[in-house]
């Protein structure tokens, strides 16, 4: 919440700022845990004049436009309003609005009270008398004091005049809770950052992230370990303390039995501290690094000796977890996922293991996977959930369950894939390689998308609460990255769908009234991956307009096809003959719309080559070469030589350029105009052998 709030905070004061014409050099934000503060820097200590001409009504329109303009300009009568003369218009009235600048300090004054009662905290609470009073001013905490001024460098700022509920803003703030409790006084910005400093807080989130970073691991390097960094708790611990103090503790070698990653959540999650492992490898060390928010006088052993008290016994707790669930075989577990409901409409965490261990087995053989592999790794891909372990630590799922795996002696790959079948999680997480992996992960992300979608549990704007849009990039990402190819149609869609009628779709969702429209489900969810994909291609450089203009064309459900034929196609418009034949058709695409339009009908016929032999002999140059290069580009397509296809459409470029040059394509002769426009269509046709031109900016 820190860091929204410090963010809030600035974007709210300098959006009002800007509302009333006042520009500044710069802002900055920052957040303890017990402060929130903002510097603005380059102010001017009044706002400019500001001289506004408003038009108003014709002279002599009725009097209710009359009053109306009158009010709007702040005009007592006509007589304050300018009459001037439009030669096309006539005459009308204007009114010359003049403002003189506002004096900063006024304008703070009116905007601050206003931001600090309608903060948008996530989580507020009220408090004291004032509490049960009507609009009583909510704050994340009871809120004690408002420092503000303003003012030049040169000279003594002035306190901005306002108070909220009582609290009257000044000058005074106070320091470090318990290390330097006192009053403290501060003008300006700099006395604030160093008065706070030797009272005992260290105002930016950033300099107190890199001192606990570089402490630990100073202090780690001193006794021959190394910090496991951890950017999310360094950035919570920050947020916890104001000054940060470092320490070590250390707990009983016995407990690096548990898995490394049980240790390392326990550890974080309850006391939001670092593990340390020994230099040079990836084993951990009995020790841990906690940050305190105190210079204790014993040099911090109470608070040490507290925190390995609390550390040893919840690495007890995860002891007894993990040798509770080793006596368990996974599939002995099974059973409990029938009383877990994954959603109401899509039936028990059962079910949907069952449609995903089918749905795994048919997608195998797509991705070189054992069909049998991929069906017991989906059987026990989520049987985890019902453990020890992962109860207590749900950031653990997947990855113990690939150690029970192990431990019952299941195939490596079904191990993996436990774990894996997850992944990719985000844009930036590893993609699963291993065929088994990537067979239970594509089922377990098609099962989700297509379920979501038969329920009509679509993401809508902002809002995805069940993760969709990930889900959809994950499946991006196993395809591309791992070369599959797939038809989300027939081997995604409706084979997911398929398992949703035969385990948990009847009766919680009628399944053959919601699933008999798959072919507009299949349609709405292949759009819907092909937003995702635009996305996912856009960063890594490609044109979304190239996405489009694939997957304008019919059939276009292989993800994999469809980005090879994106990259060939930014390739090929990359080069000149690229440039050249797309203005060509864009020249051929106008010139029909318009003659259709005007003629109303279309030349979708193939053109004459008699006919064509009768006219231009650039007419019948490309008559000749369109026959050749559609046929070419038709053949490569087939193969999946997206390069080779472009090729071929390269050789019209000449042609098209030399029959735009000479051959007037509205003959006199009707014939001839007809046939010409038939060979305007067969270009547009060719064409769209790769893509839709007429998606391609440019």
């Amino acid at each position: 919440m820190q860091r929204r709030a410090a963010d809030d905070l600035r974007k709210l004061v300098t959006d009002a700022l800007i509302e009333r014409g006042f520009l500044y050099e710069g802002a900055k934000a920052f957040a303890t845990p017990r402060r929130l503060a903002l510097h603005v820097a380059g102010l001017p200590p009044r706002g400019q004049d500001v001289r506004e001409e408003r038009k108003g009504p014709r002279v002599g329109a009725p009097e209710g436009a009359v009053q109306g303009f009158l009010k709007s300009a702040g005009l007592a009568s006509l007589d304050q309003a300018t009459i001037v003369t439009d030669p096309k218009k006539g005459e009308f009235y204007v009114a010359v609005i003049e403002r003189p600048g506002r004096e900063t300090l006024d304008v703070l004054a009116e905007i601050l009270p206003q931001i600090i009662r309608s903060f948008p905290w996530p989580k507020s609470m009220r408090w004291g008398k004032a509490s049960a009073q009507p609009g009583a001013l909510r704050w994340v905490r009871p809120l004690q004091s408002i420092v503000a001024t303003f003012g030049p460098e040169t000279e003594t700022p002035d306190v901005v005049p306002f108070a909220v509920d009582g609290i009257v803003a000044g000058t005074t703030t106070y320091g470090h809770r318990f290390l330097a409790p006192e009053a403290i006084e501060v003008r300006r910005f700099n006395d604030y950052v160093q008065a706070l400093e030797r009272a005992k807080v260290v105002l930016d989130v950033e300099r107190r992230k890199d001192i606990i970073l570089h402490d630990a691991r100073d202090l780690a390097f001193a006794r021959g370990l190394e910090l496991v960094e951890d950017e999310g708790l360094l950035e919570e611990v920050a947020g916890l303390v104001e000054w940060p103090v470092v320490l070590m503790g250390s707990f009983d070698e016995t407990f690096l039995d548990i898995p490394a990653e049980a240790i390392r959540a326990t550890i974080r999650a309850n006391q939001k501290c670092f593990v340390l492992r020994l230099a040079g490898t990836d084993t951990l060390a009995p020790a841990f690094i906690l940050i305190s928010n105190l210079v204790a006088s014993d040099g911090g052993l109470a608070i040490t000796a507290g925190n390995e008290r609390v550390v040893r016994a919840r690495l007890s707790d995860a002891k007894f977890f993990w040798e509770t669930d080793k006596a368990i075989r996974l599939e002995d577990r099974l059973p409990k996922l029938d009383s877990i409901v994954f959603h109401e409409k899509l039936g028990t965490q059962g079910e949907r293991v069952q449609r995903i261990a089918a749905l795994a087995r048919e997608l195998a053989p797509l991705v070189g996977a054992d069909p049998d592999l991929a069906e017991r790794a989906a059987t026990l891909a989520k049987a985890d959930l019902v453990t020890e372990m992962v109860g207590e630590f749900p950031e653990l799922q997947g990855l113990m369950g690939r150690k029970y795996a192990a431990l019952q002696s299941e195939a490596p790959s079904v191990a993996a894939a436990v774990e894996d079948h997850y992944k990719p999680v985000g844009p930036s997480d590893r993609v699963p390689t291993d065929p088994v992996a990537v067979a239970v992960a594509l089922a377990d992300k098609l099962d989700t998308l297509v379920g979501f979608w038969s329920i009509d549990e679509k993401p809508t704007g902002s809002k995805d609460p069940y993760a969709l849009r990930r889900a959809a990039l994950g499946v991006i990402r196993l395809l591309i990255e791992n070369t599959v190819k797939l038809s989300l149609s027939r081997d995604g869609y409706q084979a997911a769908a398929d398992g949703l009628r035969n385990y948990g779709g009847t009766p919680r969702i009628e399944a053959d009234a919601a699933l008999s429209e798959s072919d507009a489900d299949a349609a709405s969810l292949l759009a819907f991956f092909a937003d995702r994909l635009k996305v996912y291609l856009r960063d890594k450089g490609a044109r979304h307009d190239l996405i489009d203009a694939v997957f304008a064309l019919p059939g276009q459900d292989d993800l994999l096809m469809v980005v090879r034929r994106v990259e060939a196609l930014g390739s090929f418009l990359e080069t000149d003959d690229g440039k050249n034949l797309l203005a060509g058709y864009k020249r051929a695409a106008n010139i029909l719309r318009i003659e259709e339009k005007k003629d109303g009908r279309t030349y979708d016929a193939a053109p004459d080559a008699a006919l064509a032999a009768t006219g231009e002999p650039e007419e019948r140059a490309l008559a000749e070469a369109l026959a050749v290069a559609r046929e070419k580009a038709s053949a490569a397509v087939a193969a999946e030589d997206f390069a080779g296809a472009m090729q071929a459409l390269s050789t019209l470029r000449a042609p098209v350029d030399a029959f735009f040059e000479r051959v007037t394509v509205n003959a006199d002769d009707a014939d001839l105009r007809r046939n010409r426009l038939a060979l305007l269509n067969a270009l547009r046709a060719a064409t769209r052998e790769v893509a839709d031109f007429s998606r391609i900016e440019g």
